[in-house]
């Protein structure tokens, strides 16, 4: 079976975006989040706790692929965000990226919206 570009090296399969919209951290993942691009996801998350902004809000709507390590890497900015009053909101997610929560029950430990736009009003 060809899986293409899944379990390669190449960093390029991710590009995150982040910003500061009013209260929230808004963080934006583009592509495919697994063993090898994780960190390009921890960083920033990491990186805005730190900085104070606790409320983490991860735009999934151009997340074309998760496994257990991007998994991992949400889970682990849940719990520093919550340690500092905040927590990470998912936003937008497609239905690919959706069913790993839904498998793992990880849906139940995140607040997730159906818009960018509901995770921010929220």
């Amino acid at each position: 079976m060809d899986r293409g570009t899944v379990g390669s090296a190449n960093r390029g399969r991710l590009e995150v975006e982040a910003r500061t919209e009013g209260r929230s951290e808004v963080v934006t993942p583009v592509g495919e989040l697994d063993h090898h691009t994780a960190d390009l996801l921890r960083e920033p998350l990491e990186h805005a706790v730190e900085q104070g902004r606790a409320r983490l809000v991860v735009d999934c709507s151009r997340l074309e692929f998760c496994d257990s390590t991007g998994l991992n890497v949400l889970l682990g900015a849940r719990l520093k965000a919550e340690a500092a009053g905040g927590g990470v909101h998912l936003a937008g997610m497609l239905p690919v990226v959706a069913r790993v929560f839904e498998i793992t029950g990880a849906e139940a430990v995140f607040t997730v919206h159906d818009s960018l736009e509901e995770a921010l009003v929220t």
